[in-house]
């Protein structure tokens, strides 16, 4: 069977890297296009670690192009845009106007409702097709996704809080606390004052908290599910949402985010059982009866999920790998979706 041709459009950053590792192992996928913001360099300089891997492979080490849309959609059936927010979009306006070609979007800028982008990002720049983007939290909008041209993937925060409260929100009765927790990669590969090896060692501390721009993300992704059970836009009459205060915090480890979730319900019930209901035809989310932490996911697609209640207080606890299931390795399976495949096919499980 022929492969499917893809370009990794942000090839230098973290989740580019992952990207190609896991699509250098799919067996439907081939990746024939890579590129970055210059377009110099080879592949393994640029990720020591590739060195060899193509040669062992037995695949041609891609050459490392210069971004250009235009260039990117005749090479590609499949673009994944690993590209800083309010780039994106300028690249997937041209890359689109190939109607052959199909994106799926790692960065923010098709994630929203263009009111709530522009209150928390910029003006958006491409209206047409932040109409017809599909959120890709795969569990949710599965069917959807098998049909988009544009999908957005979701970023690691509002991943792994959604899939951990979603279960529960049409009961919460209370504003909803979450408080996350991100290794540094999260932050991306650009060296800043709070990713620093001295400040960042041994510490851990808040930032914008009650104020992120992932608040609204997962706000609006919960609004929609209660007015319709899915994460598309809706024009209609809406179901009140409880207020979502969310509080991120960068901790010193390199991969891995945990999140905690508190929040009163309706009724009271057994958290556990009505998750195993919830997500019983979900291959990658795992019921957890204890606490759940961060080694037990990483270099997965995994989110594992813990529940308990006292009365109808519940506490709620989830964790994903943020470069892999909270990036590119859900990239992979919605591709997987868009294509007809099984969600699990060429994703790591280990």
């Amino acid at each position: 069977m022929e492969k499917i041709p893809v370009g990794i459009i942000g090839i230098s950053g973290y989740t580019g890297l992952e990207l190609f590792k896991i699509l250098s192992l799919h067996p439907l996928f081939e990746v024939t296009y890579v590129a970055n913001s210059s377009g110099q360099g080879e592949l393994a300089s640029l990720h020591p670690k590739l060195k060899h891997i193509c040669q062992i492979l037995g695949s041609k080490e891609p050459s490392i192009n210069k971004a250009d849309p235009i260039e990117a959609s005749l090479a590609c059936e499949l673009l994944f845009l690993a590209l800083p927010h309010q780039e994106s979009m300028i690249f997937a306006k041209k890359a689109l106007q190939n109607p052959k070609v199909r994106i799926i979007d790692l960065s923010a800028d098709y994630r929203l409702e263009a009111h709530n982008y522009a209150k928390n990002y910029c003006e958006h720049e491409d209206l047409e097709n932040l109409k017809s983007a599909i959120y890709g939290l795969t569990e949710f909008n599965a069917q959807k996704i098998k049909d988009a041209r544009l999908v957005a993937n979701p970023g690691c925060y509002p991943t792994a809080s959604l899939l951990a409260l979603l279960p529960f929100i049409n009961l919460v009765s209370s504003s909803v606390f979450i408080d996350a927790k991100s290794g540094v990669s999260g932050a991306g590969k650009k060296l800043t004052d709070n990713t620093h090896y001295p400040h960042i060692n041994e510490n851990i501390f808040a930032y914008s908290p009650l104020k992120h721009r992932h608040q609204i993300e997962i706000f609006e992704k919960c609004q929609q599910f209660l007015d319709h059970q899915d994460l598309s836009p809706y024009d209609g009459a809406h179901k009140p949402c409880p207020q979502i205060h969310f509080i991120p915090h960068l901790t010193p480890l390199t991969q891995g985010m945990l999140v905690s979730i508190f929040a009163t319900l309706q009724v009271e019930l057994d958290p556990i059982l009505h998750l195993r209901e919830f997500y019983k035809d979900s291959p990658f989310i795992r019921i957890c009866e204890n606490p759940v932490d961060v080694l037990n996911v990483r270099g997965s697609n995994f989110c594992d999920i813990y529940a308990a209640m006292s009365g109808k207080d519940i506490y709620i606890s989830s964790s994903i790998d943020n470069l892999l299931r909270g990036a590119s390795a859900q990239a992979v399976a919605n591709a997987n979706l868009m294509y007809g495949y099984s969600p699990t096919l060429g994703i790591p499980l280990f």
